[in-house]
C-alpha cells in the first residue's frame, strides 16, 4: 500500500491538488512537456517553450521543489530532465483519455478558452 494511502484523506488530497495544479500551469506543462522528449538545458528549453531565460528558470526551480525534474551539471552547462518517466507515462494516459473526451473537455462551459474557470 503507498505512502499516500496511510496519510490524511484530507492531506492527501491536498498533494493531489498541488500536483495537478503545477501540471495546469501553462508554462510549467510546456516545459515539461518539452522534457518528455529528453534532457535539454534552459537555452533549449526557451527555444522549444517560446517562454523568456527568467520565466522558464523560474519554472524550473518549481518543478525543481517539487521533485518533477531533475538536473545535472555538465561543465558550465546544466541539463534538466523528467525526474520520474511516470511524468510522462501520466502525460501519455491523459491523452489517450483526451481522445475520448475530447469534445467534452473543449466545449465545457464550466472553462474559458484558457482552461480557467468562469462564473
Amino acid at each position: 500500500m503507498s505512502t499516500l494511502a496511510h496519510r490524511n484523506p484530507r492531506a492527501a488530497l491536498a498533494d493531489k491538488v498541488k500536483l495537478f495544479r503545477g501540471f495546469s500551469d501553462p508554462s510549467r506543462l510546456s516545459i515539461l512537456e518539452a522534457l518528455r522528449r529528453g534532457r535539454h538545458s534552459v537555452g533549449e528549453l526557451v527555444d522549444a517553450t517560446g517562454l523568456t531565460q527568467s520565466n522558464t528558470s523560474n519554472h524550473l526551480a518549481c518543478l525543481l521543489d517539487c521533485q518533477l525534474v531533475a538536473r545535472e551539471q555538465q561543465g558550465r552547462f546544466v541539463f534538466y530532465q523528467l525526474a520520474d518517466e511516470r511524468v510522462a507515462q501520466l502525460f501519455s494516459v491523459a491523452e489517450e483519455l483526451l481522445e475520448d473526451v475530447a469534445r467534452g473537455v473543449s466545449c465545457c462551459p464550466r472553462y474559458g478558452p484558457d482552461g480557467k474557470g468562469v462564473g
